[in-house]
């Protein structure tokens, strides 16, 4: 079998200030047919796992390109385009195949284009069509559209959140395909509309146990997959919000009534399944109680909101600010996206003094930048960090730290969020020794700093992510959805 495989992505914030161009792509993961690393990208594992089992299944696998931009703002109009053509005339010339298996995100807005994976997963449908078999693997955090639905023969998402099983949802899906693409299967997909928008981190109840149940289903009684759409809110387009996606053996009667099952009971949970976010005050309130009772293990701070994963910069200053203000002296910050704070670092040279206008650059809501006098501690042509199998560029680096305290701050020059402690060793910090880690990000760091961590407290600050979608001013997604309406599906109080 021939099969195709390429993969493009990146979760478009459309509050974001941050424009998402080809040089955003290419900093953060750009690699052209056949160049892809031997370790995956969140949104790029069946590119890997079709490569490693070609020899295996009798599979002539051909490789596309491959691209991640870190979540931002609306993508260029001639960047989407660009790397969607690139992806399409490698496709005319792989042609004829027997199948297209791809790596997507979901969340992708671009200027006029409202869903881009819609429009490039049509694209190839009329490019190879019906009797090609067409799937991809997703984000939860995605907008589920009819227009993806009608192109697509067989879809599933990431069940974690935090994202720790991209790899094997990747495999999941390429094993659905390849059966398919046997005959050993039918794929019918179904799909329920919770309509509601949340949060769902499976690292908690009820979460947890909804979605254990869920991988628990999968395989029995004609069930081939389920998956959660969480939705994407800071994302404002028509089909915004949360949808289950079940795929049966030719079983669509079964698929739909598991569907609408699992769909009315995470309704019910609507509310209930956000982790407990702090305002400042008291979050920090918190923090010194923890410290006080025992300093074993360091106490991480999640600033959830100014989350580059999120699409927002990364670069503000409300929570370390505060912390300073309030005597806090031992913390390892990991980061803030500051590209001029690093050229800077870099020009002074190592164990250089200066004083420093660190974050609050990229928007008013970022908060006033902290003017600091610093050191530098540590340099990085090239940092990176873990997420899982996987690595994440922080471009390059710099560690800093406020001379007469023991404040380091790792400044960084290609936009991430905090995904593993070893954000801090490679960049010079011993995380075990403070008193405090505060990273960005709003769940995904929690598989590798729970171990690690004496508490998780997240806190909320200003950015520009919408953190309350009842009073989002949404101006494409028009439909009645929670908590912006009560009760949409008429099931009662949750």
């Amino acid at each position: 079998m021939r099969i195709f495989t390429a993969s493009l992505a990146t979760e478009t914030n459309t509050f974001s200030p941050v424009p998402t161009d080809r040089a955003a792509f290419e900093a953060a993961f750009y690699a052209g047919p056949g160049q892809h690393p031997a370790t995956p990208t969140l949104c790029s594992s069946p590119v890997l796992i079709l490569r490693t089992i070609a020899d295996a299944e009798g599979l002539e696998v051909i490789e596309g390109s491959s691209s991640w931009a870190e979540p931002a703002g609306l993508v260029k109009h001639e960047t989407y385009e660009e790397l969607r053509d690139e992806i399409l005339d490698q496709l005319k010339a792989a042609l004829p195949v027997d199948g297209v298996i791809l790596g997507l995100h979901g969340a992708m807005v671009a200027q006029g284009y409202d869903d881009c994976e819609g429009d490039l997963l049509t694209r190839i449908r009329a490019l190879v069509g019906r009797d090609v078999f067409v799937s991809a693997e997703f984000d939860p955090h995605s907008h589920l559209t009819p227009k993806r639905l009608e192109a697509l023969d067989l879809a599933a998402a990431f069940l974690e959140f935090p994202h720790t099983d991209f790899f094997e949802r990747g495999e999941h899906v390429v094993g659905l395909s390849l059966r398919a693409m046997r005959g050993e299967i039918s794929p019918k997909m179904s799909v329920f509309d919770c309509q509601m928008i949340g949060i769902y981190p499976t690292s908690q109840e009820p979460m947890r146990s909804f979605v254990d149940r869920i991988r628990a289903l999968e395989g029995e009684d004609d069930i081939l997959s389920i998956s959660v759409i969480h939705g994407f809110m800071a994302g404002d387009v028509p089909e915004m919000g949360t949808r289950i996606l079940v795929v049966s053996d030719d079983a669509p009667e079964k698929g739909d009534a598991l569907a609408q099952r699992l769909g009315e009971e995470l309704y019910r949970l609507r509310g209930k399944t956000s982790m407990d976010i702090l305002p400042i005050a008291p979050g920090l309130e918190k923090v010194s109680a923890l410290i006080e009772t025992a300093r074993d293990k360091p106490v991480t701070i999640a600033d959830v909101w100014d989350n580059p994963g999120g699409g927002c910069a990364g670069d503000g200053t409300h929570v370390l600010g505060a912390l300073i203000e309030n005597g806090f002296d031992s913390i390892g910050v990991a980061t803030i996206w500051d590209p001029i704070a690093v050229q800077f670092a870099h020009a002074a040279g190592l164990g250089g003094r200066l004083e420093m206008r660190i974050g609050g650059k990229a928007s008013a809501l970022a908060g006033a930048p902290l003017d600091l006098y610093v050191e530098i501690t540590h340099l990085s042509q090239e940092g990176w960090q873990s997420f899982r199998g996987s690595r994440v560029t922080l471009g390059r680096a710099a560690t800093v730290r406020i001379v007469g305290t023991e404040i380091d701050i790792i400044l960084i020059s290609s936009r991430t969020q905090t995904y593993e402690p070893d954000i801090f060793s490679n960049m010079g910090i011993d995380f075990a020794a403070k008193r405090v880690l505060l990273i960005k990000s709003t769940n995904h760091f929690f598989a590798g700093f729970e171990p690690v961590s004496r508490a998780i407290v997240y806190l909320e600050a200003p950015s520009t992510y919408p953190t309350d979608p009842a009073k989002t001013d949404y101006r494409k997604m028009t439909r009645s959805i929670w908590p912006r309406v009560a009760d949409p599906l008429g099931l009662g109080e949750p």
